[in-house]
């Protein structure tokens, strides 16, 4: 500061701070010599704290309102200056204006991918970024822990600082969740709220309160997008015959004026592919089957029923009935069925056993 501002100094008693900008987050109010006179009017407006510092020691903090700076107003400063009522000169002491409000759109992300656990997945890589908010809540430990005497302090100076807090703690967080990865697109909110609630306890040991991180975007590598990809349209596809005519169709429209010679090949594609994959070869099973047998089974024999006793037994094979006719349960007389047949008719009626009871009759003898 030159002789003019000195000499303006003397006359202005009116100490306030009024800010243009959108990142000061600190303001050290200048005045030659850092006098400031006994009497002089502070302003401190919403969204503001006023720390006063004698001699390299914090002497009072004012939150926002009117103050007439005498001894009854300040009387920290005051046990440290010494005054008396009747001391009226300037006095020495820096100001400082802390900016309370909140600092928005602050980007974190991570420069490089975070491994996690995940119980679909495994171990997965994501990356993530987003924004987030802070303020200062403390005044004297933000002055002590960060800014000193820096005069005019921004929020870029502290924002990378908090940048490599979020980002380093954020894997640690998110670990912890157990929050599936698949889920975590859905949950940008809850999610965001879950690292905020962790991670602010850390930024109070600077004097700054963290109140939102805001998740915008968790990727995963491409790779792994890739796969996720395949695997949901795979699950669109449904219907694999359709699907691949409808595919071997669309092609036709692409094709280089052929469209005959592209249907045939299409569709025979298509369907060979269909086969394919509908095979029993193409699909698993618990067991290997041995494949069927080119020769055809034996034609059934005839089912016969037989009435002994008044009652039907059978079905019988033509073999048994034979058996049954040499052990004398079934004689010329006996009734015999089988499926095609009208009624019963007695076994000597029937051409095809009628057979089995001649067989069993001896010739007569000769005549001598």
């Amino acid at each position: 500061m030159g002789l003019w501002d000195k000499i303006m100094g003397e006359f202005v008693d009116v100490i306030d701070w009024t800010d243009d900008s959108n990142d000061t987050m600190v303001y050290r109010f200048e005045r030659h010599g850092n006098e400031i006179k006994y009497g002089a009017k502070l302003t401190v407006r919403e969204s503001q704290v006023a720390v006063f510092v004698n001699e390299g020691q914090i002497a009072d903090v004012l939150g926002p309102g009117l103050y007439v700076l005498e001894t009854n107003n300040l009387p920290v400063l005051s046990t440290l200056q010494h005054w008396d009522h009747a001391f009226s000169s300037p006095f020495k002491a820096e100001v400082y204006f802390f900016n309370t409000r909140q600092f928005t759109d602050l980007k974190w992300g991570t420069r490089n991918p975070i491994m996690l656990r995940d119980a679909e997945f495994e171990a997965v890589r994501l990356r993530a970024f987003g924004t987030y908010t802070v303020r200062i809540n403390d005044a004297t430990v933000f002055m002590k822990e960060i800014m000193g005497t820096d005069g005019h302090f921004t929020v870029d100076e502290i924002s990378n600082q908090l940048r490599n807090l979020i980002v380093s703690r954020f894997s640690t967080v998110v670990a912890q969740s157990n929050i599936p990865v698949l889920d975590m697109a859905g949950n940008y909110e809850q999610l965001g709220e879950y690292v905020t609630t962790k991670i602010s306890p850390e930024f109070d040991a600077y004097g700054v309160e963290l109140t939102k991180v805001l998740v915008e975007n968790i990727s995963l590598p491409n790779e792994v997008e890739e796969a996720l990809d395949k695997r949901t349209s795979m699950g669109m596809v449904g219907n694999l015959d359709k699907y691949l005519q409808f595919q071997a169709a669309e092609s036709l429209g692409k094709g280089d004026g052929n469209s005959g010679m592209d249907m045939g090949m299409g569709f025979a594609m298509a369907n060979k592919m269909a086969d394919t994959l509908q095979s029993p070869a193409s699909q698993s099973a618990p067991t290997q089957q041995a494949p069927a047998s080119m020769t055809p089974p034996p034609l059934p024999q005839d089912n016969w029923h037989v009435a002994i006793d008044n009652e039907s037994s059978g079905p019988h094979s033509i073999a048994v009935v034979s058996e049954m006719v040499q052990a004398g349960k079934v004689n010329a007389t006996t009734l015999a069925w089988k499926p095609g047949m009208a009624n019963w008719q007695a076994v000597a009626e029937v051409s095809e056993l009628s057979a089995l009871i001649a067989a069993q009759t001896p010739p007569p003898l000769p005549n001598h």
